[in-house]
C-alpha cells in the first residue's frame, strides 16, 4: 500500500547521513519529505536528489526565497532541473511572480509563505507590520500570492478554511506546518492544529517534523498521524 502522501516528514537532521538514516527508519510509513534551509549547508540539495531520483520519494524543498525579481526567477529555473515537487518562496506578489516565471513548464510547484506560523500578533508588531488580526493579514496575503501566480499556499492549519474558501484558492494547494498530533508539545509554533483538523478544514498537505524525526520509532509515529486523517473518498 503506497504512502499517504498528505503527510510531508520535515527531514530537520543536520545533514544527509542523518536524513538518509531517517528516511530509511521511517521505510514505507511516509513517501514525502521537506528539505529546509537547516540542512542546505549538510548537502540538502543532494538528499533532495537521492530522495526523488534513487528512492522514489517526493521532496518539499523550503527554502522560503526572497529577494529581487532577476534573482529569484534565475533560483527557480535553477532548482526546476531538479525535478523535485514543492518550492518555497515569500508570499510577496513580486517575488511569487519572478517564481511562477521561472518554474515555466516544469512540475514544480511554487508555494507561497503567508505568516510564519511561529509568529503572534507581538512578532509582527516588532517586524512593522501592519495593525490587524494576523489571520485577515494572512487571508490577504494568501489571496495576493495566488492571483499573482502562485500553485498554493503555506499557511497555519488555523486559517486553512478561510483560505480554502477564497476564489483564488480553486484547484490550489493548502500545505501546513505547525501540525501536532495529539499530545505532542507544541514546541516553537504557537498556530497549532491536530493532523485531522488541519485536513478537515481544507489543507491538502500537513508538515509534521520534530514529533516523528525525535521519536524513537519515528515509523510507528509517521503511521499514527496518517491514521488521524480523515479517510479521503
Amino acid at each position: 500500500m503506497p504512502a499517504d502522501d498528505r503527510l510531508i516528514v520535515a527531514l530537520d537532521v543536520p545533514n544527509v547521513v542523518q536524513g538518509l538514516d531517517l528516511v530509511s527508519r521511517i521505510g514505507e510509513a511516509a513517501g514525502f519529505y521537506k528539505i529546509g534551509l537547516g540542512m542546505l549547508t549538510g548537502g540538502g540539495l543532494a538528499l533532495a536528489n537521492e530522495l526523488k531520483h534513487e528512492q522514489g520519494k517526493r521532496v518539499f524543498l523550503d527554502m522560503k526565497l526572497f529577494d529581487i525579481g532577476a534573482t529569484i526567477e534565475a533560483a527557480v529555473r535553477g532548482l526546476a532541473q531538479y525535478d523535485l515537487d514543492f518550492l518555497t518562496v515569500h508570499g510577496d506578489p513580486q517575488v511569487v511572480s519572478a517564481a511562477a516565471t521561472g518554474k515555466g513548464g516544469t512540475g514544480l510547484k511554487i508555494l507561497a509563505v503567508t505568516i510564519l506560523t511561529s509568529l503572534d500578533r507581538a512578532d509582527l508588531d516588532a517586524n512593522l507590520i501592519r495593525p490587524g488580526d494576523i489571520h485577515e493579514i494572512t487571508l490577504e496575503r494568501a489571496a495576493r500570492a495566488l492571483a499573482a501566480g502562485a500553485d498554493g499556499v503555506i499557511a497555519s492549519p488555523q486559517e486553512a478554511a478561510l483560505i480554502r474558501a477564497l476564489p483564488e484558492a480553486r484547484g490550489k494547494l493548502i500545505v501546513t506546518p505547525g501540525v501536532r498530533p495529539a499530545g505532542a508539545a507544541s514546541g516553537d509554533q504557537k498556530r497549532i492544529a491536530t493532523p485531522h483538523q488541519a485536513i478537515s478544514d481544507g489543507a491538502d498537505h500537513i508538515v509534521v517534523g520534530r514529533p516523528i524525526w525525535q521519536a524513537q520509532d519515528p515509523a510507528a509515529v509517521a503511521r499514527a498521524v496518517v491514521a488521524e486523517l480523515p479517510t479521503q473518498a
